[in-house]
């Protein structure tokens, strides 16, 4: 068993629990109410389509490959940071077990930030879907590697039915046509395998050339540089998930300029 079915399946473990303790009923109900607050908020996909590099910058305090990486965690001041420093939109963990992550951090942060949420979990149950917009998350993250070609299509259009958009993880190119296949608009190509932890970031350049030029692609894992972004830039990819190089920074706002070779809202 490598560790992303390691992870989905202390994943479902949790998913069951979670359902006992908490209904769809009730869920439903909260979604109704969130609605309210969320309506006027741009969508994540439309916050990706900005000119220039778009930046998901990733609150995060542990990872399998890195083990701790936040021992100090202001999650809340982290997202601001990201926001007030331009970030497109903001991706959180809320896997408990191997990342450390919560479902509160997305729930506050979504309540204390004006850009777009991505829930960063292993989506395996649609109830996972109905959890993410209750807690105020924008998009959820559905991997290729870990679902049906039913499950990328109906999850998908169960994201966007309740106002959200999915972020269609691959990180090879018959994962890449599935993501397609299943009407995937924004594609993240993980330049990390998780069942080997191996990166590889020329992974997102030679995989854009499979997908339309309307389709967002996302390079996610191992950028580092500015040299990184410009290279991701000329293949026409127009965002970028970071986590690890962020969260080890004191200065968001310096790294993320810096990674971009401008202030952000400018052309590298």
């Amino acid at each position: 068993m490598n560790i992303l079915q390691e992870i989905a399946e202390k994943t479902r473990q949790r998913i069951e629990k979670e359902k006992q303790q908490i209904s769809m009923e009730l869920l439903l109900e909260k979604i109704n109410q969130r609605s309210v607050h969320t309506a006027a908020r741009i969508s994540f996909k439309e916050a990706l389509q900005a000119p220039g590099m778009s930046y998901i910058c990733e609150v995060k305090k542990a990872s399998p490959s890195k083990g701790l990486i936040a021992p100090y965690f202001p999650y809340l001041q982290i997202a601001r940071e990201y926001e007030q420093a331009g970030a497109a939109a903001i991706s959180c963990l809320t896997e408990p077990f191997y990342f450390q992550g919560a479902d509160r951090y997305l729930e506050e942060i979504a309540q204390a930030v004006h850009i777009p949420v991505l829930r960063k979990d292993f989506v395996v149950d649609e109830y996972m879907i109905y959890q993410a917009k209750a807690l105020g998350a924008s998009a959820v993250l559905l991997i290729c590697a870990m679902l049906s070609d039913e499950q990328l299509c109906s999850y998908r259009k169960l994201a966007e039915s309740l106002g959200m958009d999915a972020l269609v993880e691959a990180h090879d190119e018959e994962e890449v046509q599935r993501a397609l296949q299943a009407g995937a608009e924004i594609i993240g190509i993980n330049n990390r395998d998780l069942r080997t932890f191996q990166v590889d970031m020329a992974n997102s350049i030679r995989l854009r050339e499979l997908a339309p030029e309307h389709v967002v692609f996302v390079s996610e894992s191992g950028i580092r540089t500015a040299e990184d972004i410009r290279r991701l830039r000329e293949h026409n990819i127009q965002a970028v998930l970071i986590g690890e190089t962020l969260m080890r920074s004191a200065d968001k706002k310096e790294a993320l300029e810096m990674l971009n070779g401008s202030p952000l809202g400018k052309c590298v």
